[in-house]
């Protein structure tokens, strides 16, 4: 099996295709007419208030069999030899952390799992997995504690892929940190739930620039469909791209939304992909920079390992705003806490026009501080509850329940 270390690809014609042809595969003797080879490599959506989130990785594993348990016989596994230790927020526009490859019998494989590593116990020896917070000035590493990853291995969602004979499968395995990091109330501890998903890579997607004050590490540029967020990422804030975002993503017609602290939200509609093709949305002498605006609070309370989405209902379809797991709260190992603040000036929209054209955006007026609750928690169906106008200074508290 052949083991790729440390690698970066940038997405400027270096991705490929989901499905892309190959002759060759990871080295095992499987027959060439039964067998087709697996690659896989790790990317990061963008995190919420943190410099660094660090995962150890071991392995990955890969079944046909969507109940299969740890312990049943029919694993496929990359080993990584020694592990990898990855800040997953090094991995966004574009940039990947090779995993490796091997070679799969052909067929239906429908469960992936990554086995992290555990933490020491050692006060000397840094955690394998761990955050560091933007606003800690000493930016020590923080433990990230890891209730079921190490063992079993974590669970991507939705995860199937077919392996065809002489075929490269070629995935990305996307590491959602901002949703899967969560705060242990006032312990001072950071839990892990990791969200996976698993992806083609492409060498499509959305390319284009933001204002560099908003390329501070809490500025979120997302691709979505009907209030899905399908792909996300922060600008970079490397000086030689300060400001310029990537998106990978299958040829298809997206919404772009922009989100930052403090500032209107601002949204691209049709933004139209092509297959092997990037599409710009503007230049970096046109950055995205939209007006600040006052803001108001949404928070409340919802069972443990919920995961509470913010939408709002624009004219031209619903876009996501804000999203991830709730916090725990101290003493209590029922509930947790979501809190949102956000913007209460009308979002601004602009129809995409293919470069050199101009974005030009105008007020959805009547979506101004509307926004709606979405609450997931698995096993049980979705709440949606529609809130009142939210008003600048104005905290609203919704506490969500589950029958």
């Amino acid at each position: 099996m052949k083991l790729l270390r440390n690698s970066k690809l940038a997405l400027g014609g270096m991705l490929v295709a989901g499905l892309a042809a190959c002759g060759g595969g990871g080295g095992d003797s499987a027959s060439a007419d039964s067998s087709g080879t697996l690659r896989l490599a790790l990317t990061d959506a963008p995190a919420c208030g943190y410099d660094a989130v660090n995962v150890t990785i071991e392995k990955v594993r890969i079944h046909q069999s969507g109940s299969a348990s740890d312990n049943d016989g029919g694993w496929s596994e990359i080993v990584m030899n020694p592990a990898l230790r990855v800040d997953l927020l090094k991995l966004q526009n574009g940039d990947l952390a090779e995993l490796g490859e091997l070679t799969l019998p052909v067929g239906n494989y429908n469960q992936m799992r990554l086995v992290l590593a555990e933490n020491s116990t050692s006060p000397t020896v840094a955690p394998a997995n761990s955050v560091v917070l933007s606003s800690d000035p000493s930016k020590a590493e923080i433990a990230l504690k890891t209730p079921s990853g190490q063992q079993s291995g974590v669970k991507a969602k939705q995860f199937s892929l077919t392996i065809a004979p002489n075929q490269l499968a070629n995935f990305v395995i996307d590491f959602d940190a901002c949703k899967s990091v969560v705060v242990a109330g006032n312990s001072g501890q950071y839990l892990l739930k990791p969200q996976l998903s698993v992806i083609p890579r492409y060498i499509s997607g959305v390319t284009g620039f933001v204002d560099a004050g908003l390329a501070n590490g809490f500025t979120s540029v997302s691709l979505q469909q009907n209030g899905v967020v399908i792909k996300a990422t922060a600008p970079s804030i490397d000086p030689a791209n300060f400001g310029k975002f990537m998106l990978p993503a299958a040829p298809g017609n997206y919404t772009l939304v922009l989100t930052a602290p403090g500032r209107t939200t601002a949204v691209v509609t049709n933004v139209v992909v092509a297959a092997d093709m990037v599409a710009p949305v503007n230049t970096s002498a046109t950055a995205l920079n939209p007006a600040d605006s006052a803001s108001g609070v949404l928070t409340g309370t919802a069972p443990l390992d919920t995961l509470v989405r913010v939408l709002q209902p624009l004219t031209t379809g619903p876009i996501e705003v804000a999203g991830r797991f709730v916090d725990g709260i101290v003493g209590d190992l029922i509930l947790g806490r979501y809190s949102y603040a956000l913007p209460v000036n009308a979002p601004l929209v602009a129809p995409y026009v293919a470069a050199p054209g101009a974005l030009v955006f105008a007020a959805d007026a009547a979506a101004a501080g509307k926004y709606s609750l979405n609450a997931s928690l698995t096993d049980k169906a979705d709440q949606t509850l529609i809130l009142s106008p939210l008003a600048a200074n104005a905290t609203v508290t919704t506490n969500l329940t589950f029958p």
